[in-house]
C-alpha cells in the first residue's frame, strides 16, 4: 500500500499564536514534526493555509501545500491537500496518515503501527489508543476515553469516562477495569477520507466537541491499535515548558 503523511499546520491559536514557528532547540516545532515523521513515511507534506509557514517549510527542504482559510476542521485540510498532492505528485495513494503538528516529539512507531492496521482490508479508519495507568486520567475530560468491540473498532470515544463503573468507588475504577485514551493521531483510506468530508455534524460530535463520533454515527469503522507510546501535544507555552524540562 502507498501511504502518505500529511500534516496540518496552522498559525493562529489562541492558546499559542505563531505554535509550528517556535524554536525547540534550534529547530522549529513543524521541522521536528516533519523529520520524526520522515523517519517512518517515504512521502510527507505540511498543509498549511499561512504563507509564514509555508517558506518555513521550503527553508527546511521540506514539501508543503497552501490549503484554503475557511476550513472548519483538521480533517477538511488534510482532504484538500490529499487532493492536491495526488494530482502533482501523479501518484494514487491508498491511505492519508493525518499527523499532529503540535506533537514534535511523536515517535516514528506510532506511525508504523497505524500502518499496520491496514493490513486488514476491511479497514476504513484507524487511530491509536494508551492504557490509562493513572486513576485521575480516567475522569480528566481534556483526554477522550475510548471503548472498543472484539475486533479492536472503536464502540464510543468520550470525554466522560466510559465505561461507568456501577456499584464501585470511582477511586478504584483504574484497579477494576482496563480504561483507555485516545492517542490523536488518524489513518484513512484515501476515497473514505473524502466521504468524511460530505457529512453534516452529527449531534454526538457537537455535544462532545470529538468529530469521530460524527464518523461513527454515519456507519463508518474506526480500527484501533494500542500503542505504548504517549501523546505529547503541545498546547501552550506552558506546555512545551514542561515537556522540555522533564
Amino acid at each position: 500500500m502507498k501511504f502518505v503523511g500529511i500534516i496540518p499546520s496552522r498559525y493562529g491559536s489562541s492558546r499559542f499564536p505563531g505554535k509550528p514557528l517556535v524554536l525547540i532547540n534550534g529547530k522549529t516545532m513543524i521541522q521536528r514534526v516533519y523529520e520524526q515523521t520522515k523517519l517512518e513515511l517515504e512521502h510527507v507534506y505540511v498543509a498549511t493555509d499561512d504563507k509564514r509557514i509555508e517558506n518555513e517549510v521550503k527553508k527546511f527542504g521540506g514539501n508543503v501545500v497552501l490549503t484554503s482559510v475557511n476550513h472548519e476542521s483538521g480533517t477538511d485540510r488534510i482532504a484538500e491537500a490529499a487532493t492536491i498532492i495526488e494530482k502533482e505528485s501523479s501518484i494514487a495513494f491508498d491511505v492519508v496518515i493525518n499527523i499532529q503538528g503540535d506533537e514534535p516529539f511523536i515517535q516514528p512507531e506510532q506511525i508504523e503501527q497505524i500502518k499496520s492496521c491496514f493490513e486488514d482490508p476491511k479497514a476504513e479508519i484507524a487511530t491509536l489508543i494508551k492504557e490509562i495507568d493513572k486513576n485521575e486520567d480516567i475522569f480528566d475530560a481534556n483526554k477522550p476515553k475510548v471503548i472498543c468491540d472484539k475486533n479492536m473498532n472503536a464502540i464510543c470515544f468520550s470525554r466522560s469516562p466510559i465505561p461507568y463503573l456501577r456499584n464501585t468507588n470511582k477511586s478504584e475504577w483504574h484497579s477494576k477495569h482496563n480504561y483507555y485514551r485516545h492517542i490523536g493521531m488518524y489513518a484513512y483510506k484515501s476515497e473514505i477520507l473524502q466521504s468524511l468530508t460530505k457529512l453534516p455534524q452529527s449531534s454526538l460530535e457537537l455535544a462532545e466537541s470529538l468529530e469521530q463520533m460524527r464518523w461513527i454515527e454515519n456507519g463508518f469503522k474506526i480500527k484501533v491499535k494500542e500503542t505504548s507510546f504517549d501523546s505529547k501535544g503541545i498546547d501552550t507555552p506552558e506546555d512545551l515548558k514542561n515537556i522540555i524540562n522533564k
